[in-house]
């Protein structure tokens, strides 16, 4: 059957797929290409999140893909480009890019595919310029990470800025009487503000180090996480005052926003925070770390709180101030929630990256 004017089949490739922020983005973007009417195939490892969700998300289709084995993969991923007669592909993380390249490199992958970097970039300059000489367009999803990866030689003329979206529909969903009842167990009943951190293991030790010079006590709720050896140490140190909770990762995070007092993000890699977008879609007050593509959300005293990434002090100072200040606090997040609600939808995210993948297609 031939693909109807303007409908695309779409192969979007990720190694990963467990929970991060990426494999959230990755799916409402998706779903969303999906509801304009093209085809979405999903290629990631078998039985992890995303491969789970899309299962349940007609019409996506998922592919289990193997990528422990280089050559083994690429050839799986060439095999399903031409028998499901892909369009495009967009890889989402490392492997999968490595992967595409080798195929371009031996001829065996005509079809333009596109690159997304989410994070602040750790690749060795050769290899990035490899891919992105390679790959017919490289999305940054912030100034940021462009910047980055700019700094580190990768070709200006194929790099483009699509920042990420939120799914509103997701975060405006209230959360289940079952959700509720876990983070509340979770928080305890203290009386203590909330200061809620949701994310895999980034610099929370920074914000535990920030605790002792805190007089204000709070509940400081880690979800997503067990703490490891640094993590521990940092807590033993923390008043008792003050109460530290880790939750274990939960494929339902949201509903601990609903307790939260503050939303906390103490990262230097972020390129564009899901978890702070949807903080502040809902309304929390955020304090970030001045890192990465933090700024392009969290314009300090406008929209939130930025504090310098691995100094204790100047978290406690951040604490304090929107703890202490309620006008402050009330003022930053509903200028957080109007600007997440705003400027970053994911409908946007979807107009943006459309451009993008047609522009590729224009280039082979």
């Amino acid at each position: 059957m031939s693909e109807s004017p303007g409908r695309l089949t779409i192969l979007q490739l990720t190694h990963q797929g467990e929970g991060a922020g990426s494999t959230q983005s990755i799916f409402s973007l998706s779903r969303e290409l999906a509801q304009r009417g093209h085809r979405i195939l999903v290629g990631c490892p078998a039985g992890t999140l995303l491969a789970r969700t899309v299962a349940v998300t007609p019409p996506l289709e998922h592919i289990p893909l193997d990528f422990s084995q280089l050559r083994n993969v690429a050839d799986t991923i060439a095999r399903v480009i031409g028998d499901q007669r892909v369009t495009l592909v967009n890889s989402h993380a490392t492997r999968d890019r490595r992967a595409l390249t080798w195929l371009r490199w031996r001829r065996r992958l005509p079809q333009p595919f596109v690159v997304t970097r989410r994070t602040m970039p750790l690749t060795l300059p050769p290899e990035l310029i490899a891919v992105g000489l390679t790959a017919d367009r490289t999305i940054a999803v912030s100034t940021a990470v462009a910047r980055a990866l700019r700094r580190r030689l990768h070709p200006g003329g194929r790099l483009r800025v699509v920042p990420n979206g939120i799914d509103l529909a997701r975060v405006e969903t209230p959360p289940s009487p079952e959700e509720l009842a876990l983070a509340e167990s979770a928080l305890g009943n203290s009386g203590r503000p909330v200061v809620a951190v949701v994310a895999r293991r980034k610099d929370q030790q920074i914000l535990l180090r920030a605790l002792p010079a805190l007089e204000r006590p709070v509940t400081v709720a880690f979800v997503g996480i067990r703490p490891d050896d640094e993590l521990a140490a940092a807590q033993a140190a923390v008043p008792e005052r003050h109460r530290v909770v880790f939750v274990p990762f939960t494929e339902r995070p949201l509903a601990f926003y609903r307790f939260a007092t503050i939303a906390a993000l103490p990262s230097r890699i972020e390129g564009l925070s899901q978890a702070l977008l949807e903080a502040m879609s809902l309304g929390v007050p955020v304090i970030a770390s001045a890192a990465g593509g933090n700024a392009e959300l969290v314009y300090s005293g406008e929209t939130g709180l930025l504090v310098p990434p691995l100094d204790p002090a100047a978290w406690t100072r951040a604490l304090d101030r929107m703890l202490g200040d309620d006008a402050f606090r009330t003022r930053v997040a509903r200028a957080g929630q109007t600007l997440a609600r705003s400027e970053f939808t994911m409908s946007r995210t979807a107009d943006r990256t459309e451009v993008v993948y047609r522009e590729a297609i224009a280039s082979r």
